[in-house]
């Protein structure tokens, strides 16, 4: 028998999850009308504040739009499906970063704003990740990538130093076709990742680049790019708005 638990939360809360969930999943379609405040009211038992904190926790996020003397309309979409798989491989000659050629494909604007490029040591799981030893660095890229000007996904790579010296990956600019291009001109072609998906409390620095709403987690992804030999060659961690993004994989079953 399953023990008895509370959900603890505050009422305006609840409506919201309850509601976003009908916005992401799109039960409530962009464009659709809410219904009224006492209409909502009545439907959930609540006082007219309640209703009207719970509409502003979905309006910050930008789900919500009210719009005087007609009322409240759903101005998100549902969740973006963003699959993994689509980005890993090298651009071809000349091609720009994948994360800008994809973006097109749905007819978005892609674009990235790099943040920082410095010779690190690496948190532990990255370290352990790459194989180096305690105190050894590595290089850190850091940068916002953006879909129509939107912050989507802050992204810090790692890389063994040994493959990165003399390299422009160690140049504060971006690089043309994105670091699987060079590394794979390098003789480091990108052959197999491993991703570790996890919701999580935004860091300080996840909230601000992200421009995240208050008590909003961050989907968070470890991962593991290896080359020839199943030697690692970048580690990752992507940082990405829960509310707005979901990850679609698509794996042959063996």
């Amino acid at each position: 028998m399953a023990r008895a638990f509370e959900d603890k939360r505050s009422a305006h809360q609840k409506i919201a999850a309850g509601l976003r969930r009908q916005i992401t999943r799109g039960d409530l379609a962009p464009g659709a009308q809410l219904p009224s405040t006492p209409a909502l009211m009545e439907l959930y038992g609540v006082a007219g504040t309640t209703v009207q904190k719970a509409l502003l926790m979905l309006k910050e996020e930008e789900l919500l739009i009210g719009q005087p003397g007609k009322g409240v309309f759903v101005k998100g979409s549902t969740q973006q499906a963003i699959s993994p798989t689509v980005y890993m491989p090298p651009a071809a000659p000349g091609e720009p970063y994948r994360w800008i050629s994809e973006a097109e494909k749905r007819s978005q604007r892609g674009s990235s704003k790099l943040l920082e490029v410095a010779e690190v040591i690496p948190p532990h799981e990255v370290a352990t990740a790459l194989g180096l030893e305690e105190g050894e660095r590595a290089l850190l890229r850091e940068q916002v990538l953006l879909l129509d000007e939107e912050p989507t996904e802050l992204t810090r790579s790692y890389y063994p130093l040994e493959l990165a010296q003399g390299t422009a990956m160690m140049e504060r600019r971006k690089i043309r076709g994105g670091t699987p291009t060079l590394l794979s001109s390098l003789g480091y072609p990108p052959r197999e990742f491993v991703d570790e998906v996890s919701s999580e409390i935004p860091t300080q620095e996840e909230a601000v680049a992200l421009e995240l709403p208050k008590d909003m987690p961050v989907m968070l992804t470890f991962r593991v790019v290896y080359s020839d030999d199943d030697r690692p060659i970048e580690v990752s961690l992507l940082a990405k708005a829960a509310h707005r993004y979901r990850m679609r994989y698509r794996l042959p079953i063996t």
